[in-house]
């Protein structure tokens, strides 16, 4: 139980789908034949949310160059509902043919799966993975003036903590779940907030008393002065506040306390991840990963996605299909569960 998901996935999952795809990329046929399909076509980049927010931003900073490395029309298309799971349905049963990708939300697609919603019907261990572009640690946000410095005050004060979100399996209330049973504190999540935006600003406000962001998008909040960052969740420091340090550092907590925040870090890993429908022709989801590679180590694109505070950092289709694997694979019933009953039901 307090080994994370992930740890154990890397180490034990080696799928043989993976050498054959490294081997098609190395392949000059294969990837002259997959170049000559995508000549003349409308190559789709799918985000499960609305325009203007986080994933929509990364996916139309990503498109055009992309569109120029494969050499055809690249566009991005807005498909919300759900928290994002409706547009992996479609993907999921869309026609192989490698004309549409995603840019999802790791986390919520893991959760989603893990938990059996009703509303997803995919599974993400049969996606074809062409990489994450990103991956950040998660913190916990307080307003500027809030009476909590640490998570010890918290945990002493004995308090009900007010927690915003947008739905159960959101990243943000299901973070603020985990955060909860970990620390053994008073909870009540609040959901219903049209997405990071409103959940921070009801922090801001006194609304509510804590969020759970990523550190990219806790930054915006904390460098405007509309929030304060309490601890870092992840068992790594963030770029964003190196400081600040990791609530394992801050606190001490029995094991099978502590493998709620890492079950909750491992989901994280899978960032905003970049996957393709099963079934994808082998030289194209090759020839795809090879040109999503060379995008996103590119060091222009770096460099804007600096300039916005959208930054990228690579992670290969390797270890990103590991890590889907390993997290939708190691998952007992039982388990599945308890996680059930305390991100999505306990604290509402």
């Amino acid at each position: 139980m307090t080994a994370t998901l992930v740890g154990r996935a890397l180490r034990a999952f080696v799928p043989a789908a993976l050498l054959m795809a490294s081997a098609a990329a190395l392949s000059p046929a294969f990837a002259q034949d997959a170049a000559s399909f995508y000549k003349g076509k409308t190559v789709k980049i799918i985000v499960g949310f609305g325009p203007g927010g986080g994933y929509d931003s990364y996916a139309r900073m990503i498109a055009p160059y992309l569109e120029r490395a494969i050499g055809t029309t690249v566009l991005v298309e807005n498909q919300p509902g759900a928290g994002s799971l409706t547009s992996l349905n479609r993907l999921y049963a869309a026609t192989p043919d490698g004309l549409q990708m995603t840019l999802a939300n790791g986390t919520a697609a893991g959760l989603g799966q893990l938990l059996d919603q009703q509303n997803a019907r995919y599974d993400l261990a049969k996606f074809e993975y062409y990489g994450i572009v990103s991956a950040s640690p998660w913190v916990w946000l307080v307003k500027p003036d809030s009476k909590y410095q640490t998570p010890q005050d918290v945990i002493k004060a004995g308090e009900t903590i007010r927690w915003a979100g947008s739905g159960p399996t959101d990243g943000l209330s299901d973070g603020g779940a985990a955060t909860c049973e970990a620390l053994q504190l008073k909870c009540k999540l609040i959901i219903g907030y049209q997405g990071t935006n409103e959940a921070a600003l009801a922090v801001f406000r006194g609304e509510m008393d804590a969020v759970y962001l990523s550190d990219t998008s806790a930054n915006n909040y904390v460098k405007s002065g509309q929030a304060r960052a309490l601890a870092n969740m992840s068992r790594e420091r963030s770029r964003f506040f190196p400081d600040l340090p990791t609530v394992f550092e801050m606190v001490q907590m029995p094991a099978e306390n502590a493998w709620w925040l890492d079950f909750r870090g491992d989901l994280d890993k899978l960032g905003r991840v970049m996957m393709t429908t099963p079934g994808v022709p082998a030289d194209r989801v090759a020839y795809m990963q090879a040109k999503i590679k060379e995008v996103l180590s590119d060091e222009k694109l770096k460099a804007d996605g600096e300039k916005s505070q959208r930054y990228v950092d690579f992670i290969g289709p390797d270890i990103a299909k590991k890590t889907a694997v390993g997290l939708v694979g190691s998952v007992t019933p039982e388990l599945r569960d308890r996680v059930e009953h305390v991100l999505i039901k306990k604290y509402h």
